[in-house]
């Protein structure tokens, strides 16, 4: 059972196969990478679920497959929510992980630690052929350190600590990708969604 999923990221590819593959075991997910030629939309809209439909509905039309496409980012506190849905371009138009931690680091660094409160939001769509859509969301809460840690996940995941991880103080990219999933914005989404996925690709 193939889907396509709208990203170039190979971790979040990895992420979304694994959780999935938990409630549909034969299920291949497809990236923009295996798709010849393919044109990424332009992320336009002000939320995350518009941004995921777009990305969703663009995958469809360009492969026939079912879709899923995700838009997910940081909301912190002390900028007012911001990130947000400019998370992946938040030091400018061409994405880089490191600039924008880096600017984070700095928009934050007189503010204090009680006031360091984030977290990280997540819309994942789900598209049809038929033109059926669902859309879920998930959530992790937690605060900004001030330095940068850890070699897993990606994006801000290196300065981000959860709740579940308070007392031990580990970020995000120090965790188990396991563990992750378990408590993390996209999993929490995709655990969600994954039954509707095994039931729509089942009934054909």
């Amino acid at each position: 059972m193939r889907i396509f999923l709208a990203s170039a990221n190979a971790k979040k590819i990895a992420e979304m196969q694994r959780i999935l593959a938990e409630h549909v075991p034969e299920i291949e997910v497809l990236g923009i990478a295996d798709v010849e030629g393919y044109v990424e939309p332009v992320e336009d809209q002000p939320t995350f679920e518009g941004n995921a439909l777009l990305k969703a509905r663009a995958g469809v039309a360009a492969t026939g497959l079912p879709s899923v496409a995700d838009d997910s980012g940081l909301c912190v506190d002390a900028l007012n929510g911001m990130p947000g849905v400019l998370s992946a371009r938040w030091s400018g138009r061409e994405k880089s992980d490191s600039r924008n931690n880096e600017l984070l680091l700095e928009q934050l660094d007189d503010v204090p630690d009680e006031r360091r409160g984030a977290y990280f939001t997540c819309a994942i769509a789900w598209v049809r052929p038929d033109g059926s859509e669902r859309v879920v969301e998930g959530r992790m809460d937690g605060r900004i350190i001030r330095e940068q840690r850890g070699s897993g996940g990606f994006g801000y995941d290196v300065v981000f600590v959860a709740q579940e991880h308070e007392a031990e103080g580990l970020t995000s990219a120090e965790l188990p990708p396991g563990e992750k999933d378990r408590i993390s914005h996209r999993g929490r989404a995709l655990r969600e969604l994954a039954p509707y996925v095994a039931a729509d690709l089942s009934a054909g």
